[in-house]
């Protein structure tokens, strides 16, 4: 038979509370943070190009994606071919701004 927790135990001033309440508002932070994170490989290839360039900002910002793609003629051949890779930018696209800086 389950044993039912006295309602003292959820109080706002219990441990459990406190606990449960902080589960509940890191949950959504982290899937947040997963959804716009930066794979591994793209991190190890743009390092140096981040750090140059865009470090003002936190990495996994939107904030930091709009530096990098600002900075897209600065950026190694190295972290691009990542970008594309990884699909956080086309190949056409690359192509593209390359045609117009040629120009």
């Amino acid at each position: 038979m389950a044993t039912q927790m006295p309602a003292s135990v959820f109080s706002p001033r219990s441990g459990v509370f406190v606990i449960a309440l902080s589960i509940a508002t890191t949950v959504p932070l982290i899937w947040a943070t997963t959804a716009n994170a930066v794979s591994l490989r793209v991190k190890l290839a743009c390092s140096r190009d981040y750090y140059a360039l865009c470090s003002q900002f936190a990495s996994d910002s939107p904030e930091v994606r709009q530096c990098m793609r600002a900075a897209g003629e600065k950026l190694s051949s190295r972290c691009i071919n990542a970008l594309v890779q990884e699909g956080e930018v086309s190949q056409a696209e690359v192509s593209h701004r390359a045609s117009q800086l040629r120009q």
